[in-house]
């Protein structure tokens, strides 16, 4: 066999040991290397590693990571909450509509799918469930309505997106991503709503305090959640800041209203964050690292270029084919976190894209949203092993309504890749390339 075969099977033999995926890059780069290459260009990989994370753009990842971690200490999911409750008022699904809402907004302030289904599942599966909702049904609304995070900007899946495929404005897929994540909100709804008429859930109980406080008060106090994505889009589409100097804006401000208005955050817990961001954030940096020595032997040796050579050969029909491409990142989904799924397959679907000249920000659009289905859907599923955790409820319980939503998600990927002016509309007429 060619000695890019025996580095994809090394890869796939290290995931199936139960290798961590950084390292199971690193070491198949190696084998590929050392059998394709010489033993010599071993001497490449601390090069290789140094240049996948020295670019800027990647500053913003950390910094939106910690942004997401400020929001769900600072009290703001809950004054989120009691505001929509407010604004909803008593109904069948009520407390569904808020989930998905608060959601949506959170999403927009951090970037990150677990972070989001963390911060709601705790303020949400209680009122949810005193209100007779079963827990399995509302830990994965939650799970699949955080999914939208990664869609609604500010993404950290679509920052690493703009890193890897060269040409993509980030501004615009952040514009893009913005009608496809709310899209992809009310396709979660209208199952949840329904289902909760059907079963009769009665979403009219409110949350804990919230049934002293009218849409007014409750409206003051969400001020300062709702003025985050106002402020980072704001500040991105008048040119302020980059997206880069906007994660910096973002955990300034969260830190404000942590510390001076919510006053929910100390000193110590600021501190703390900080820590606990940088574990995050290595653990990240680690894949995107190795992964450069896999991105690296593989350009090298070829395996790219054949891979997407015989995927272009499947069939000349580009829409056959996008579907098979849509499938196999559904999968990959549902085993793998994004970014590994971004830097595994890029390098592969990029000739593709070019091949049969699909839009690159629409396409991007398309993956994020697929890999948003992965992870609410099992086996791996980040979003829903945390909402589980805080239901403490076992994992398989949530897989029939992990279905229904992964439906009713796909169809709002459906929507998007048959009309992609859903996508591209809105970067299109705040002026941003996207042709």
């Amino acid at each position: 066999m060619s000695p890019d075969v025996w580095m994809i099977l090394a890869f796939a033999g290290l995931l199936i040991a139960g290798v961590p995926v950084a390292f199971s890059l690193a070491l198949s780069g190696a084998v590929g290397i050392v059998l394709g290459l010489s033993p010599d260009m071993l001497a490449t990989m601390g090069t290789n590693t140094y240049n996948s994370i020295a670019k800027y753009p990647l500053i913003a990842i950390p910094l939106f990571i910690l942004t997401g971690l400020i929001f769900e200490r600072s009290g703001v999911a809950l004054r989120l909450v009691r505001f929509a409750q407010a604004l909803i008022g008593p109904r069948h699904g009520g407390l569904a509509l808020v989930a998905v809402l608060v959601c949506m907004i959170m999403g927009g302030m951090s970037g990150s799918g677990p972070a989001d289904a963390a911060a709601v599942a705790m303020v949400m599966l209680p009122s949810m469930t005193k209100a007779g909702y079963p827990k399995p049904f509302s830990a994965t609304l939650i799970a699949a309505s955080a999914s939208t995070a990664i869609l609604i900007p500010p993404s950290v899946a679509l920052i690493l997106y703009s890193i890897v495929v060269p040409g993509v404005d980030l501004r615009a897929l952040f514009a893009a991503g913005l009608f496809p994540g709310i899209l992809a909100g009310l396709a979660l709804l209208v199952p949840a709503m329904l289902v909760s008429k059907r079963y009769g859930w009665e979403g009219g109980t409110p949350v804990e305090g919230a049934e002293r406080l009218s849409i007014r008060t409750t409206f003051k106090q969400a001020i300062p959640a709702l003025f985050a994505p106002v402020l980072i889009l704001g500040g991105l589409r008048s040119g302020l800041f980059t997206p880069t100097e906007a994660a910096v804006v973002a955990v300034a401000y969260g830190a404000i209203v942590g510390l001076f208005l919510t006053r929910e955050l100390s000193l110590r817990d600021l501190w703390e964050l900080l820590g606990e961001a940088a574990i995050i954030s290595g653990v990240v940096m680690l894949i995107i690292a190795l992964a450069g020595i896999f991105a690296w032997a593989g350009t090298m040796l070829g395996t790219f270029r054949h891979l997407a050579e015989w995927i272009i050969s499947l069939t000349d029909n580009g829409v056959l084919l996008l579907i098979l491409v849509m499938l196999a990142v559904l999968v990959a989904g549902m085993l793998l976190d994004a970014i590994s799924i971004y830097l595994i397959m890029m390098p592969i679907l990029i000739p593709v894209m070019q091949h049969f000249e699909w839009n690159p920000v629409w396409f991007g659009i398309l993956l994020a949203m697929n890999i948003a289905i992965g992870q609410f859907t099992p086996p791996v599923a980040v979003n829903l092993m945390v909402t589980t955790e805080v239901a403490k409820i076992r994992l398989e319980q949530t897989i029939g309504w992990a279905l229904l939503f992964v439906v009713a998600m796909g169809c709002a990927l459906a929507l998007v890749a048959i009309f992609p002016a859903i996508a591209l509309w809105l970067p299109r007429v705040l002026g941003y390339n996207v042709d």
